[in-house]
């Protein structure tokens, strides 16, 4: 076994990589890891070999046994340090993917932190779009723990290296189709990933895939947004080669290495989606400008809306539109504001699709829009608003600055406030400082405008002032508002803390490294007198270099006759320089042998010897054939020459430390403003809480009140109800009453009127009398007239015994079934006529004549029985007494 594992250690690295033994590849693995460590560069043997067979990483990385697919990405991860771009390029495309499916899944901690770190070194050694676009497939894969290991790897690389290095714009349009997947680890890992863009996009991303998600998922989102919200702006915590190479040349100059990182801090990050340009000349209406020039305003509008519709595309192609824009700034002239409105939005959308081809045009159609400005109805002053700025992304700010700073002089104060808005948008939005010269006029104009009679306009100036200190700083801007009392520096203060401004302006420190050029070439060229002068003004870091050899200076002094003598064999070039030290050998043998080991760069050796030159060109140019008695006289004036270099030392030191204070000052300067910005952005969020509280307060206030006042209707609708219902009670007791009364009127049964037709005027019935008579109808009638009948009664009378008079022989009702047969015999009898019930017809019988008048007036009877039962209905309804049954 043992022999066999040794014949495996003398086997070529790359035939061990693809060996059937896992444990022979995990050896190899760690021993190449080990040999990619020691390489010394790229075009190591061992390096180059892998290099040039790039495809077998592709089974190491996805190597079918863990332990060794471990140590197999552990050794990418060497390879990749020492490769260099070669190697990245060579084998990202073999790699890539096969990482994102199984090393980033890998349940080993070691392995998915080794193919995480192979990634970062993928982004770092090249480019990272190559990489993004290796991984952007993978979050289509079959597997959701491929898909959420490859977003949590995403989110890694954009936390490390930022959205300012990688483009996130191909990832933040694949995200709804991530939200969309049915697992949840892949939609939390999605979530993490949005939230890192936020950190760097804040909502400058939300147009790219905002509208794609539910409004669940917005809600979500947004929730999560709130916790990073108030976080400082995030920083670049890995740097790609390129950049370490760039900030390392810019460490080399000093005071370079702080620009250098404000710039890449202040990269604008392009989110713009991209769109294929359209050729819209083609479908402009071909007849547009006679159609502009109509008399009537509609064709003129509707000239301009087709033109709207063609020109309203995400982007143009280049073309002539100089007659379009003629025609749109004749518009801005019509007396229709709709024509005006309209024209003013063909402007904006032809600006926003040309980009910087619309600047060519900015003169031609700038200067009638800000005229139109005057127009005092607010839509059309915005739409017009809205096209000066898109004008403006076109160009630049010292391009428009001059007309702008004409139309604040305007007579018109609604063109003076409008253009003061647009001048504060500028600013606002600018992403170059304004020269000094610039700012000095901006800042005229604007203190002319806090005189101004309307508040508005003061207001507007303030605002201008204090964006334009935003950018330009304190000590640009003290100049300007040195003669301002203390309550208009106080406007300008509040609107200086609260402006958001795109440009810095930083001090150009060009300078100081073309200064330090000419100060190593002079002394080579002789004069010794001008060089000190120009080195010793310059307090920057060039001078160092040079003064960093002059204590080594003083000793060559001691012979300065043989400098003088050698001065003129140097020449002028400093290499030379080596050759006169060996001919003088007495004189500079002692000053070559202590600066060769103290100085050994070579740029550092040429500075310190122009002194020497310049000792012996002074006095002795041209004079080369002088007694040697003269260079001695010159002793006494060399140590003076020398005592400044000498005294260069505590210069030396108090710059240094003065330098170490003004870098102290400096980062404590930063330091304080970064607090003095969150702190500002603390206070801004704090009242904007408090302003949300408060009209969350009024709200609830509001609200209360107009409950309380609909609980007040309701009661007194209730009070109201109920009172109603109480009238309805009584009204309905009321009428319960009534009714009772008529009904007890008319309830009893109606009696017999047949006592009353046989019945005089004096009670005494009346058999024979046929109702027609003077006696027995017309009785009845009298007695209905003259006075109300029996309440027991309607229509009929009811006579007891004691209603009749005493001579009555009727007591009671006349009846054909009467008991009292005898009594009836009897008065009919004496009466003459009358009826006999049909009882008695079997036990009395009256003659044949008395039976037939008896018949007769029965039918009488009945007739009149029959007219006054109408009589007395006719006389219910004139009087109402049968109304109430109804």
């Amino acid at each position: 076994m043992a022999d066999a594992e040794e014949d495996f250690s003398a086997l070529p690295l790359p035939d061990r990589f693809v060996h059937k033994n896992w444990k022979v590849r995990k050896e190899a693995y760690e021993a190449a890891a080990k040999e990619f460590d020691l390489a010394a560069s790229e075009s190591d043997p061992v390096v180059r070999q892998f290099i040039q067979d790039s495809g077998i990483w592709k089974g190491v990385v996805g190597d079918s046994n863990v332990a060794a697919q471990q140590e197999g990405l552990k050794a990418l991860c060497s390879f990749l340090q020492i490769a260099g771009t070669s190697g990245c390029t060579r084998t990202r495309g073999h790699t890539i993917a096969t990482i994102a499916e199984k090393g980033l899944p890998s349940t080993r901690p070691a392995a998915k932190q080794n193919a995480l770190e192979a990634l970062m070194l993928y982004v770092e050694t090249d480019k990272p779009d190559p990489v993004i676009e290796e991984l952007l497939p993978i979050l289509s894969h079959k597997q959701p723990k491929v898909i959420a290991a490859t977003l949590d790897a995403l989110t890694q690389i954009y936390h490390a290296y930022g959205c300012k290095t990688i483009e996130p714009k191909p990832v933040l349009k694949l995200l709804p189709k991530v939200y969309g997947h049915a697992d949840k680890n892949v939609r939390a890992k999605a979530q993490e990933l949005t939230v890192e863009f936020y950190r760097w996009l804040k909502e400058a991303m939300k147009p790219l895939f905002w509208g794609d998600l539910k409004p669940v998922q917005q809600q979500d989102l947004d929730k999560l947004f709130e916790k990073v919200k108030d976080e400082p702006p995030p920083k670049q915590e890995r740097l790609l080669r390129s950049q370490q190479a760039a900030k390392e040349a810019a460490a080399a100059a000093p005071g370079q290495d702080e620009e250098y990182v404000e710039d890449e801090e202040e990269a604008a990050i392009d989110l713009e989606p991209e769109f294929e340009a359209v050729d819209v000349m083609s479908k402009v209406p071909k007849d547009f400008t006679e159609r502009l020039a109509s008399s009537k305003w509609k064709d003129r509008k509707e000239a301009l809306d087709e033109t709207h519709k063609v020109l309203n595309v995400p982007r143009i192609a280049d073309g002539q539109f100089d007659e379009l824009v003629r025609g749109f700034a004749k518009s801005m002239k019509d007396a229709n504001i709709a024509v005006v409105s309209t024209a003013a939005n063909c402007v904006e959308l032809l600006a926003k699709g040309l980009k910087r081809g619309f600047a060519k045009y900015r003169s031609t159609i700038m200067n009638p829009m800000m005229e139109r400005l005057k127009e005092k109805k607010q839509a059309v002053a915005d739409a017009i608003g809205t096209a000066l700025d898109a004008v403006f992304a076109s160009t630049s700010l010292q391009e428009c600055l001059e007309e702008i700073l004409e139309f604040l002089k305007h007579k018109n104060p609604q063109v003076k406030l409008e253009s003061t808005r647009f001048l504060i948008r500028c600013l606002k939005t600018t992403r170059d400082a304004p020269a000094p010269a610039e700012v000095k006029s901006i800042a005229e104009a604007a203190t002319k405008l806090l005189t101004e009679s309307q508040e508005v306009q003061r207001s507007a100036g303030a605002e201008v002032l204090g964006t334009l200190w935003k950018i330009m700083g304190d000590r640009n801007m003290n100049a300007h508002l040195d003669g301002l009392d203390d309550i208009r520096k106080a406007k300008i203060k509040e609107f200086h803390d609260a402006a958001e401004v795109k440009a810095k302006f930083k001090p150009k420190a060009a300078p100081p490294p073309k200064a330090a050029a000419p100060a190593g070439k002079k002394p080579m060229l002789g004069g010794k007198r001008p060089a000190p002068k120009k080195a010793a003004p310059p307090a920057a870091a060039p001078p160092p270099v040079e003064e960093a050899t002059a204590p080594l200076a003083p000793k060559p002094t001691s012979r300065p006759g043989a400098s003088k003598l050698a001065a003129p064999k140097s020449g002028l070039a400093a290499p030379s320089r080596l050759g006169g030290l060996k001919k003088p050998g007495t004189g500079l043998g002692g000053t070559a042998s202590p600066r060769r080991p103290v100085v050994s760069p070579p740029p550092e050796e040429t500075a310190p010897p122009p002194p020497q030159p310049r000792l012996g060109l002074a006095p002795g140019r041209g004079l080369a054939g002088r007694p040697l008695g003269k260079p001695q006289a010159e002793p006494v004036a060399a140590p003076t020459s020398q005592a400044p270099i000498g005294l260069s030392l505590v210069e030396r030191a108090e710059l240094d430390e003065l330098r170490a204070e003004v870098e102290r000052l400096r980062r404590s300067n930063e330091d304080m403003r970064g607090e003095r910005t969150k702190l500002t952005s603390q206070v801004h969020e704090l009242q904007n809480q408090n302003a949300q509280l408060i009209e969350d307060h009024t709200r609830d206030v509001l609200s209360i009140k107009a409950k309380e006042t609909q609980l007040v209707r309701a009661r007194s609708d209730y009070e109201a109800a109920e009172q109603t219902v109480q009238n309805m009670r009584r009204e309905v007791d009321r009428l319960k009453r009534e009714l009772s009364r008529q009904v007890r009127a008319t309830s009893p049964p109606p009696t017999d009127l047949g006592d009353q037709i046989y019945t005089d005027n004096n009670g005494v019935g009346r058999f024979g009398d046929s109702g027609y008579g003077s006696q027995g109808l017309y009785s009845r009638k009298e007695r209905f007239a003259n006075g109300p009948t029996s309440p027991g009664g309607e229509g009929k009378e009811n006579f007891d015994g004691s209603h009749s008079r005493p001579g009555s022989t009727l007591s009671g009702k006349l009846s054909p079934l009467r008991a009292d047969a005898g009594s009836a015999k009897s008065s009919l009898s004496s009466r003459g006529g009358g009826r006999i019930s049909p009882a008695e017809n079997g036990t009395s019988r009256i003659g044949g004549g008395n039976a037939a008048a008896g018949a007769e007036s029965w039918k009488r009877a009945a007739e009149v029985t029959q007219n006054l039962k109408q009589r007395i209905e006719m006389m219910k309804a004139k009087q109402g007494i049968g109304r109430t049954q109804q």
